[in-house]
């Protein structure tokens, strides 16, 4: 069932969607029965009007048996406060469960997601709220629990000890030409960063929860979140595309060519900065977070970059050992460490461990990140979705530095449309212990490159 202010029936639904769908022939008597089941309400989203004649429909669909409904809120935020208060007023049923998605964004600093908190928390209760990060849906990012907690080699070295800096990366290769307009009001940080990258975060510097149940991993993401500081803007590096006139189409345009983009705009496209978990296994870590709109090529990755071998015979030979995961596109796990030049050589060469996904598992079909945690609300697991007091910490961290960016207009560096981004983001990482290589046969042989 669709809900929407908008004057469509299924039949046009479907045909707004079927020319993105890839369907093969034998699929399409499927597809025909998925779209049949669909149903379609046009309404209000501020008034009860609108949401008494969704429940009539929805009533009319469930008949008089067990009713579960899963209410899924992709909404502008100046309707939010409204179709709540109707769905909770309206909508739900007592004769099964009643579960809530709600797309980010989750506000825009402390404040503002706090009122959203407190709105939502006097309508549902929270183990009926499902906020949705779809970055917690990906293969790779729920691997990092199976990786880390299910191996017993990474266990003795995974803490300050061992590890020089851990990179998390973000790169898009396309810009936000016209969609500028919603960009604009929140900026990479937000859109990025805030939510997705600090998740990974929280994954690869958490404690072994007790269980693998939602509550368990929760309480210990919340634990790493309340060590982090506010970052500043010092450990800070804020950039914004402009064209290239060398590259075609949209690349030829910067951020502010854009029409539904103010010509002053300071909008960060880019931003890198360093986060620091004060415990006791990561005081003195670098956690580098970066993430870029038109930037040189599509990646998101961890790289966990251990420390140089103590006592070096080599000459100075020898590179630091990195631990890889690759989140998007070709997911991998791969350990970059030195083995000998083979022949007459006793040169250390650099290579690899390697697991490569779509040569490992090449028959096996890969969920979307939405999929899996729709599937999770409906089985009723929380462990993906984000609670309320990590909301809270999560902008606690951020929300000063945000605002003072607001406050004190500060510019963004300039960077070309297809480049690494700014120069500037190079020497912010350098400078806190990350040492970049760009020998690595795994990279080169995939024409990717090495560096965040």
């Amino acid at each position: 069932m669709v809900y929407a202010r908008s004057a469509l029936t299924v039949a046009d639904l479907r045909n707004q969607a079927e020319p993105f769908m890839k369907v093969k022939e034998e699929e399409k008597t499927l597809l025909d029965e998925f779209f049949n089941c669909c149903h379609y309400v046009a309404g209000p989203y501020n008034e009860k009007s609108g949401y008494l004649k969704l429940n009539e429909s929805l009533e009319t669909i469930g008949g008089s048996g067990q009713v579960n409904r899963l209410f899924y809120l992709a909404l502008p935020p100046s309707v939010f406060v409204d179709a709540t208060k109707f769905i909770q007023a309206v909508l739900m049923t007592n004769r099964g469960w009643n579960r809530v998605v709600v797309e980010k964004p989750f506000g825009k600093d402390s404040e503002s997601s706090a009122d959203l908190s407190n709105h939502l928390a006097s309508l549902f209760e929270e183990e009926t709220l499902y906020r949705i990060d779809h970055y917690l849906g990906k293969e790779m990012v729920q691997n990092l629990m199976v990786m880390r907690f299910g191996n017993r080699i990474f266990g003795p070295v995974w803490n300050r000890d061992s590890i020089k800096s851990v990179t998390i990366g973000f790169k898009e290769p396309v810009g936000t030409y016209g969609r500028g307009g919603y960009f604009d009001e929140f900026g990479i940080i937000r859109d990025v960063m805030q939510n997705h990258l600090l998740q990974v975060l929280c994954l690869i510097a958490m404690e072994k929860p007790a269980t693998k149940h939602s509550e368990d991993l929760r309480n210990e993401k919340v634990k790493v979140l309340k060590c982090i500081k506010p970052i500043k803007l010092s450990e800070t590096v804020l950039g914004q595309y402009v064209g290239n006139p060398k590259m075609e189409g949209d690349a030829k345009f910067g951020y502010t060519d854009d029409p539904s983009v103010p010509d002053d705009s300071i909008t960060p496209t880019f931003a890198a900065s360093v986060f620091y978990v004060e415990n006791e296994r990561w005081d003195g870590v670098p956690f580098i977070l970066k993430c870029g709109k038109a930037l040189n090529e599509r990646k998101a990755e961890v790289r966990i970059q251990f420390t140089d071998v103590p006592g070096d015979i080599f000459d100075g030979k020898c590179k630091r050992n990195e631990l890889v995961i690759r989140l998007q596109p070709n997911e991998a796990i791969y350990l970059k460490c030195m083995i000998k030049q083979a022949g007459m050589s006793f040169d250390p060469v650099e290579s690899e461990l390697d697991l490569t996904y779509s040569d490992k598992f090449q028959d096996v079909k890969m969920p979307d990140a939405y999929e899996r945690l729709i599937l999770d609300v409906m089985t009723g697991s929380q462990g993906n979705f984000v609670r309320s007091d990590e909301l809270a910490e999560a902008w606690r961290i951020f929300t000063p530095l945000l605002h003072q960016i607001e406050r004190e207009k500060i510019k963004p560096k300039l960077y070309e449309f297809g480049s690494r981004g700014p120069a500037e983001a190079d020497e912010l990482v350098k400078t806190h212990g990350f040492i970049y290589s760009d020998s690595y046969k795994w990279e080169r042989t995939r024409t990717v490159s090495s560096s965040m």
